[in-house]
């Protein structure tokens, strides 16, 4: 799979799978994402949530090293696929983060007059990698 069609199906995913690190742990959460270039946008937004302390922020402000995964399963093997993004995150303010913001309400209409108000995590993309069947890996 070459780079560009790694990054154009990950953009094109529905979700992703956010892995940070924790102390004791890897933790790993679904999250919504928008891509802008080698910058990728998720943001806590008003679903319902335990906690505004999420796992996820205090795993970036103490280790900034995350991974980004989507994937395609299908009972017909020759359609697999996955894509990876790693890369170094920033938690920045809402109002910091117009753009991101902007392209996450381009693509979930449920932000769309719910613009989340959360804190925003920007991380800076430095390597993607991909496989699918049929292909050689990138990566």
């Amino acid at each position: 799979m070459e780079q560009s069609e790694a990054v154009r199906r990950f953009a094109d995913a529905r979700v992703a799978v956010l892995a940070t690190t924790g102390a004791q742990r890897p933790h790993l959460v679904p999250v919504v994402f928008a891509v802008a270039g080698d910058l990728i946008y998720t943001a806590v937004d008003h679903k319902p949530k335990r906690t505004r302390l999420l796992q996820r922020l205090s795993n970036i402000r103490s280790n900034p090293a995350v991974s980004l995964l989507v994937d395609e399963y299908d009972e017909d093997w020759s359609l697999l696929w996955w894509v990876r993004a790693d890369g170094t995150a920033e938690i920045v303010e809402a109002s910091e983060a117009d753009d991101g913001l902007s392209r996450l309400e381009d693509k979930y209409p449920q932000y769309r007059g719910r613009r989340p108000q959360g804190p925003v995590i920007v991380v800076a993309v430095v390597r993607w990698s991909g496989w699918s069947a049929g292909t050689t890996a990138i990566g």
